[in-house]
C-alpha cells in the first residue's frame, strides 16, 4: 500500500491555513496553530477525493477571461433588448455541443462558462455520448451556436487543461 505524503496538496494547504486566518481576522499563536492542523489535516484526510496535481497551460488563460467577460456584456444586452424589447420575438431552442474535450476539469468549466453567459443554460453534460445539451433563450441556428461554443470556449480550454495547440478568439471575435 502507498503511504499518502502529509503535504500532497500543498495548494490546498494554504488556501485552508489562509482562510482559516481571515475567518478569525487574528494571528495568534493559537489561530496559526489551528491554521497549520487544519491545512495539513484536511487535505491529507481527503486525499482521495481531491483532483491530483496535472499540468495546465496560463498562456491562454487570460484571452479566455477576456473573451467570456465579454460575452457576459453583450449578452445581457440582448437579453434585455430581447425580454425588454416590445416587438421582440425569442426563439428558444435546444443545442447539443459535441465534446472533443477529455478533462473533467475542463468540461466542468466548459458547462459552468455556457451557465454563466446569459441567455443559455448548460442542462445536461452526457458523458455517455460526450456531449452537453444547452437550452438557449434565442437560437435561429443551433448548429452555428455548437460551433461558436467549441470555439469561443471548448477550444481554449483544451489548449488550458489537455495542452492541444488550440487558441482562443480575440475578444472582439463574433460570439
Amino acid at each position: 500500500m502507498k503511504r499518502r505524503p502529509l503535504l500532497a496538496h500543498p495548494w490546498w494547504s494554504a488556501l485552508l491555513g489562509i482562510g482559516w486566518l481571515l475567518l478569525q481576522r487574528s494571528i495568534e499563536p493559537v489561530h496559526l496553530l489551528s491554521a497549520v492542523l487544519l491545512g495539513l489535516a484536511v487535505p491529507w484526510l481527503l486525499h482521495g477525493f481531491l483532483p491530483t496535481g496535472r499540468p495546465v497551460r496560463w498562456a491562454p488563460v487570460p484571452r479566455l477571461v477576456a473573451v467570456v467577460l465579454r460575452d457576459i456584456v453583450v449578452s445581457n444586452i440582448a437579453v434585455a433588448r430581447l425580454v425588454l424589447g416590445p416587438a421582440s420575438r425569442p426563439r428558444p431552442g435546444w443545442v447539443v455541443v459535441p465534446l472533443t474535450l477529455q478533462d473533467p476539469t475542463a468540461i466542468a468549466l466548459l458547462a459552468s462558462i455556457i451557465t454563466t453567459t446569459p441567455g443559455t443554460v448548460s442542462c445536461t453534460v452526457d458523458e455517455a455520448q460526450h456531449r452537453i445539451l444547452v437550452h438557449a433563450l434565442d437560437c435561429a441556428d443551433p448548429v452555428q451556436m455548437a460551433h461558436d461554443i467549441q470555439q469561443r470556449y471548448e477550444a481554449p480550454l483544451r489548449a488550458i487543461f489537455e495542452g492541444h495547440g488550440a487558441h482562443a478568439p480575440s475578444p472582439g471575435a463574433r460570439p
